[in-house]
C-alpha cells in the first residue's frame, strides 16, 4: 500500500542530503525570490558561489567560484559582507 508520503521529495537542505541537490534547492530558492521581486524582466549578471564542504574525514573547507577578474569578485564579496552585516543590524 502507497504511503501518503509517497509523493514528498527528499528534503534537500537537510544534514546529509545529496550535495548537488542541495546546491540545486538554494539556486532555485534564490531564483524564486528574484522572480517574486522582479517578475520576469531580469537578467543574470556575474555569480559568485561561497560553499562549505565538509570531506568525508570531517574537515570543513571553504569553495569560492567567481567567474570574472579578481577584483571584481572581490568587490562583490565586499558588498555582500555589508550588505548581510546590515541585515543583521535590521533583526
Amino acid at each position: 500500500m502507497a504511503d501518503e508520503n509517497d509523493d514528498i521529495e527528499p528534503d534537500a537542505t537537510a544534514a546529509g542530503a545529496d550535495g548537488r541537490s542541495r546546491l540545486m534547492q538554494e539556486v532555485a530558492v534564490q531564483m524564486d525570490s528574484i522572480e517574486a521581486e522582479l517578475g520576469r524582466d531580469f537578467e543574470i549578471g556575474r555569480v559568485i558561489t561561497v560553499i562549505e564542504v565538509t570531506g568525508p574525514d570531517g574537515q570543513i573547507g571553504i569553495r569560492v567560484r567567481a567567474g570574472q577578474y579578481p577584483w571584481v569578485a572581490l568587490g562583490m564579496l565586499d558588498w555582500a559582507k555589508k550588505s548581510v552585516e546590515a541585515s543583521m543590524g535590521d533583526s
